[in-house]
């Protein structure tokens, strides 16, 4: 009985990898998205890096990077072959409130003046469902390179009217930022501490396509 078991089991497995490698093939190798290909450039007007937090174990706070600039290249046939640049101004960060971004732009959190720049350089994408991808690259913030995996959304592609070529994702990653040296805390009286470790990192994308 036994040995019957272990055959359909390894049918099964044997099934489900066929199915995984078809699965694959045909989401590597979407015709309809050919035409995207090209070299991109973000569109820092109409496009956001943000993030959130848990402060005091109550509530989140949210905040953005106001400067950054990036280039895209974008492969429709063979998603793995795109890339992804982008430089983010420490400088530029705005959670509404001014003594709070002086705080997170000291040598508290971010040390701006010493590290003025946080970027992301891509290392492979790879496309995991009809409108999903995840790329995955090297977050270099003070100094500190770590792999970070950030999850989009293919939100579509169009034609502005000044002729640009457009398209647009939405993305999302968490981090734990101590593991970028961003340890700054201060402990509760009630438990806890007053700044979560995980950071909630968000991306709103408009990209312009380079003239041919």
């Amino acid at each position: 009985m036994a040995l019957f078991t272990r055959k359909r089991a390894t049918a099964t497995a044997t099934a489900t990898a066929t199915d995984a490698a078809r699965t694959t093939a045909v989401l590597e190798a979407d015709p309809a998205l050919a035409r995207l290909t090209g070299d991109y450039t973000i569109d820092p007007a109409h496009s956001r890096i943000g993030f959130t937090v848990r402060h005091a174990m109550v509530t989140n706070v949210r905040g953005a990077f106001g400067t950054h600039e990036g280039t895209l290249h974008l492969d429709g046939a063979n998603p793995a072959r795109s890339t992804a640049s982008v430089d983010v101004t420490i400088a530029s960060v705005d959670t509404g409130i001014a003594d709070r971004d002086a705080h997170l732009r000291g040598s508290d959190f971010f040390d701006a003046e010493a590290f003025p720049l946080m970027t992301f350089r891509s290392t492979a994408a790879e496309r995991v469902g009809d409108a999903t991808y995840r790329v995955t690259g090297d977050l270099t913030i003070k100094d500190v390179t770590r792999p970070l995996t950030i999850d989009l959304e293919y939100q579509g592609a169009a034609t502005d009217v000044y002729g640009a070529e457009r398209v647009g994702f939405e993305g999302s990653a968490e981090i734990l930022r101590s593991d970028w040296g961003l340890t700054w805390n201060a402990a509760l009286e009630t438990g806890g501490v007053m700044v979560s470790d995980k950071v909630k990192l968000t991306f709103d994308i408009s990209a312009v396509k380079a003239a041919a």
